[in-house]
């Protein structure tokens, strides 16, 4: 595990708070922890834990493992209710949560169709209606059937894949973010790529300072720069994981609904009180587009929305009632 730290030393008998940082992969990407912490060993000892939590729950909700726990509910015959672990079931809660408010433009049993788009994105092909259609046979959220009382999962036709790639993340950085204030450092922020959960801010600030990236190479660096305080963030888009085929530009984030990947330049950043909640509105904005996600932003209470999209080559800028409130740096 990488660290960089602060001014701090392990001989601090004033409590004087030093800015550490550590990093390790996991789910695909590079989590970063920064946080402030009376010296280096409680702070090391502290991103362990939080890290090895992650972990957990990346071998558990991954779907690239077929021992994984999500992996062997698909594994499971048709019909069957499979009794899931505590956190597996919250995430699958919110998803169905997040899919029924949208009638499916966020949708985790999509799967059969990701894995279509990713090889499509290694191959420089499209694949063909037939396996489209194919694909797109057990798709639905209506499908997935979750058992409160029994905390049991039931997928109820054929080859169903579950794939969290929209949430997953955020709700590890939650979780990380959680270890860390349990052991006594709040002021944390935890970076899982597009997906921020920030605790209480660095001292003497009032957040912490978070930038929002451009859709343009040609526009400043940053579109916007917030503050964060007990809150967080994730930023959607195709702005690096997409593909060009027959000079079309598709994003890897795939509409459930057609089976497609989203061909509009857009960019959007949610902001809510945790990184699960924002790291899934910012994919279903993406996919219902930029005037129904701010009006399904802006039904959910403390959740703002700022979004970026192109017309011909030119930056549009769509933000919620509630961003324009959002903390910003001078």
């Amino acid at each position: 595990m990488g660290c960089r730290s602060g001014i701090g030393s392990d001989d601090n008998p004033r409590g004087v708070l030093s800015r550490y940082e550590f990093k390790q992969p996991h789910m695909g990407t590079l989590f970063t922890i920064t946080l402030y912490a009376p010296d280096e060993a409680k702070a090391r000892e502290a991103c362990e834990a939080a890290f090895a939590k992650v972990a957990a729950l990346d071998r558990m909700m991954t779907d690239y493992d077929p021992e994984s726990e999500l992996m062997q509910i698909c594994q499971k015959p048709v019909g069957q209710p499979v009794r899931v672990s505590d956190e597996l079931f919250e995430v699958l809660e919110k998803s169905q949560r997040l899919a029924e408010l949208t009638d499916g433009a966020f949708d985790v049993t999509v799967g059969p169709v990701v894995r279509l788009w990713r090889r499509a994105r290694r191959t420089g092909t499209l694949p063909s209606a037939e396996m489209l259609a194919r694909a797109r046979e057990p798709v639905g959220w209506r499908k997935l059937q979750l058992d409160p009382a029994a905390k049991t999962v039931t997928l109820i036709v054929p080859n169903m894949q579950l794939d969290l790639g929209g949430i997953a993340k955020g709700y590890a950085a939650d979780k990380a973010l959680e270890i860390l204030k349990g052991r006594g450092l709040p002021r944390a922020l935890v970076a899982a790529s597009g997906d921020i959960a920030a605790g209480e801010p660095p001292p003497g600030q009032r957040g912490w300072r978070v930038g929002i990236g451009n859709l343009n190479a040609k526009e400043p660096a940053f579109a916007q720069t917030i503050l964060l305080n007990d809150a967080a963030v994730s930023t959607s888009g195709d702005t690096e994981q997409f593909v060009e085929i027959g000079g079309k530009r598709y994003s890897h984030i795939v509409d459930p609904r057609t089976g497609i990947g989203l061909t509009e330049r857009m960019q959007v950043s949610i902001s809510a009180k945790r990184a699960a909640d924002t790291d899934g509105f910012a994919k279903e904005v993406c996919v219902v587009g930029v005037e129904a996600g701010v009006a399904l932003v802006e039904s959910q209470p403390g959740m703002a929305a700022f979004i970026l999209y192109m017309t011909g080559e030119h930056t549009q800028m769509r933000e919620s009632r509630l961003f324009r409130k959002t903390p910003r740096t001078k």
